[in-house]
């Protein structure tokens, strides 16, 4: 999409939205393949709003770090999934781990002169492969300077649908033990780093130990993207075609917010098959959206379940 048309897109919801402090993340893919990026981050920033990306940090440099933020940036997530046998082989680069370490270590260098400039965090894919290592991780991690971390799994999606990377009942509840424990855990220098799971799934006892809030799916609620081929949908991990609310290159965007995005909004065709019946149906309305393929089968993954098929539950 050209940041003419994307452009088109933010004075729409400048004109019509009543909430002003949005904002904006840029994905993908891998954002800094565009080289007109920082046109697109000012086009943002001239119309109030903030702006982020999420990087794998191939092609960070110090020089596109600064260019990046003289066109407004004001927060980053870089993909970090593990020490450098475990990210690369994820990765399937071998150069992937060095670059990422080389960008953190300068935005870290970058937010301790000027700390209130940019807010960054790592996000972590958990896996068979890389489960084991996550305690000697999250030192390095801290040793680092890294004040902040997100934690995800892999979910059956894409390629992961096809592959045997996804956690088991018990490695899963593993990860949730371990998560809770590190959000209070110092290390021998009494410091620590601020751990979320993601908002993959609810979690039954699990919820606020393993994360700040309690589990929502706010696609559609107070989340939209907007494809690169002007598809609207929810947050880009949800890529059901029953899921996608309209294409900006036919409606304005608010328009197809205010009037779409009624499938997100009542969530009652979810309740079938497993759902149907379950006890916590209120406090998870389905799962997460990314988990649904269409409207009519039963959600992928339910992440209550699998914690409650653990030994020992």
């Amino acid at each position: 999409m050209s940041v003419e048309d994307f452009s088109k897109v933010l004075d729409d919801i400048k004109e019509r939205n009543p909430v002003k402090n949005l904002t904006v993340c840029i994905t993908g893919g891998e954002p800094l393949v565009r080289n007109d990026l920082e046109d697109a981050g000012r086009e943002i920033i001239r119309r109030g709003f903030y702006w982020g990306i999420v990087t794998n940090g191939l092609l960070f440099t110090k020089e596109r770090f600064v260019s990046l933020l003289n066109a407004g940036m004001s927060s980053m997530s870089f993909s970090l999934d593990g020490f450098e046998k475990e990210h690369n082989h994820l990765r399937q680069n071998e150069s992937s781990f060095e670059k990422v370490i080389s960008a953190l270590n300068t935005v870290i260098a970058f937010q301790k002169k000027y700390p209130q400039r940019i807010m960054f965090d790592v996000i972590t894919c958990v896996h068979k492969g890389n489960l084991e290592i996550l305690r000697r991780f999250r030192d390095f991690l801290i040793d680092m300077g890294i004040s902040y971390w997100r934690i995800f799994s892999i979910f059956p999606n894409g390629r992961a649908h096809e592959n045997d990377l996804s956690l088991n009942p018990d490695e899963y509840m593993l990860l949730m033990d371990f998560i809770s424990e590190t959000r209070s855990y110092k290390n021998q220098d009494g410091k620590s780093i601020h751990l979320n799971y993601s908002c993959e799934g609810y979690l039954g006892k699990y919820e606020l130990k393993v994360r700040d809030h309690f589990f929502f799916c706010r696609g559609g609620i107070s989340i939209g993207s907007v494809w690169c081929n002007g598809n609207v949908g929810a947050c880009l991990s949800v890529r059901a075609p029953d899921l996608i609310q309209g294409n900006v290159y036919e409606k304005k965007f608010m328009d197809i917010w205010n009037n779409g995005f009624q499938n997100m909004r009542n969530r009652d065709w979810a309740k079938i098959g497993k759902c149907a019946g379950c006890k916590k149906w209120k406090l998870c309305m389905g799962n997460g959206m990314h988990l649904h393929q269409n409207l009519t089968d039963e959600v992928d993954r339910c992440n209550y379940g699998v914690l409650c098929s653990a030994k020992g539950v």
